[in-house]
């Protein structure tokens, strides 16, 4: 089994202490291979590389920084089946996901960032002095310089693509990375620093250090020459980061979990609202941040939606994610498969009626037998104040309640804890720029889901984090702003 290394100083290299950690494929719940298990160690060496990159790589020519994040992207394309393979064996994921969303999408971070520092623009302010006792005329205008080392923390649900959605941006605008992916689904982020070095990267300016979060991903958190953390993951790490990065006054941006509302009105179209439904509650198996896992639907047309979904889910192809057929994977890891049967369990004492799913998979091929598949599964009937409702379950689930009116349904999308992303069904123009500003949400969609524009804000509200991701938001997350006073 091959060992995947980390990348510090332009060297894939073992762990200081030798160790490391099983990487298992999801789909047969067999070790498939090993990962190194950084210490703190580890990951200070690789800050000291980082550091010492950094003037170097912060006076590169932007066109420079821009020339080799689109040779990595060129790279990446040109191993696309590889990364893919890699990707679908260690997240469960069906290999014509990876090939066709996770791995295009990676190379789509890297070009964006590294076109968009060639086009960035500054801000500049005419100041004649009015209106200011003692004020002269001034020209002011702001510089915005790379900050240093970023720490850059990344899941499991999604390694590539969330990996370089955080490398990309923080390369680009002339900060040096120590990135940490997660140990449970490290592969592809190992082959990106292998790519890295292909693409000609300077070494140092990106690191790559695996492990436990406890101890490597801490680690990175709670060095002192690393000034930005972005994190993505569960809302309880996340609010531990927050609370060390606000003690050692760093810079984070934390996207954390969800429990998103999936809106559908009686006006909405049933056909094509169910059939969204259903993708959005079912997609990598559940296991996206951004997941419509609580459908709520007018009682008018409650029944007719309800039935749509769960035909749509009886549908889907469970099985090995390697076959090309397959279009419902397995659950990441043995910890989620767990996670997601003991919630459904408690749906069901709790009173919940399980209209589809709710149980592992009965016709499985002999290679999968072993694997963490779990049928995708509606459930109706349950208190909306219950557990099963209010927690995020990150798994093929979703949880169905009824309304009566447009603040029924506005208070029920509202009534958790996080405030992610919802999604309004309607055709209702009107209704639905109102209900969308209402909603206690940092992303929402009318009519669609998951459609990503690379250049708006993305992130959340209360416990689904803190700061926005994407665009022009990110370049300004990972640069230090100058104001310049120039009198006139």
């Amino acid at each position: 089994m091959k060992t995947r290394l980390n990348l510090i100083d332009g060297q894939m290299a073992l762990a200081t202490s030798g160790g490391t950690l099983p990487v298992f494929e999801a789909a047969t719940g067999a070790e498939h291979g090993r990962v190194v298990d950084s210490t703190p160690e580890d990951v200070s060496a690789a800050v000291r590389a980082a550091s010492r990159a950094f003037p170097g790589w912060s006076a590169t020519p932007a066109a420079e920084r821009s020339r080799v994040l689109l040779k990595l992207a060129d790279l990446v394309e040109r191993d696309l089946d590889l990364l893919a393979e890699a990707e679908s064996r260690d997240t469960g994921k069906p290999i014509a996901v990876s090939r066709a969303v996770d791995i295009p999408r990676s190379a789509a971070n890297l070009r964006y960032f590294a076109t968009a520092i060639l086009h960035a623009s500054g801000e500049c302010h005419d100041f004649d002095g009015g209106g200011v006792p003692g004020g002269v005329a001034a020209l002011n205008y702001t510089l915005r310089r790379p900050r240093g080392v970023a720490g850059c923390i990344s899941p499991w649900n999604l390694p590539l693509y969330l990996f370089t959605w955080k490398v990309a941006p923080a390369l680009a605008t002339g900060n040096t990375v120590v990135g940490k992916p997660s140990e449970i689904t490290p592969t592809t982020a190992s082959m990106l620093a292998e790519l890295s070095i292909e693409a000609g990267l300077p070494a140092g300016v990106l690191n790559v250090v695996h492990g436990a979060g406890a101890r490597a991903g801490a680690a990175i958190v709670e060095h002192p020459e690393v000034p930005t953390i972005t994190f993505t993951g569960s809302t309880g790490v996340g609010r531990w980061i927050g609370e060390t990065c606000g003690r050692m006054l760093k810079r984070c941006s934390l996207e954390l979990g969800g429990k998103n509302a999936f809106v559908v009105f009686e006006d909405a179209d049933v056909e094509a609202s169910a059939a969204l439904a259903a993708r959005a509650a079912f997609s990598n198996q559940g296991q996206i941040c951004l997941c419509g896992s609580r459908l709520l639907v007018h009682e008018s047309v409650a029944d007719r939606v309800i039935s749509r979904v769960v035909e749509a889910a009886r549908e889907l192809v469970v099985g090995d994610p390697m076959d090309a057929g397959t279009n419902f994977g397995a659950i990441t890891s043995r910890a989620q498969w767990e996670k997601v049967a003991g919630l459904v369990e408690e749906a069901r004492a709790s009173g919940g009626r399980v209209l589809t799913g709710g149980r592992r998979p009965g016709e499985l091929s002999a290679r999968c037998r072993e694997g963490w598949f779990y049928e995708p599964t509606v459930i109706e009937g349950l208190d909306p104040a219950c557990r099963v409702e209010r927690e995020e379950i990150f798994g093929p689930v979703v949880t169905v309640q009824r309304f009566r009116d447009e603040e029924a349904a506005v208070r029920l999308a509202n009534a958790t804890a996080y405030g992610l992303s919802a999604t309004i069904c309607t055709r209702d123009v009107s209704r639905a720029h109102r209900v969308a500003a209402r909603l206690e949400a940092g992303v929402v969609w009318v009519n669609c889901w998951m459609v990503r524009d690379l250049r708006t804000p993305f992130g959340g509200m209360k416990e689904s984090g803190v700061g926005r991701e994407g665009g022009l938001e990110a370049i300004r997350f990972f640069t230090e702003p100058k104001n310049v006073c120039v009198r006139v």
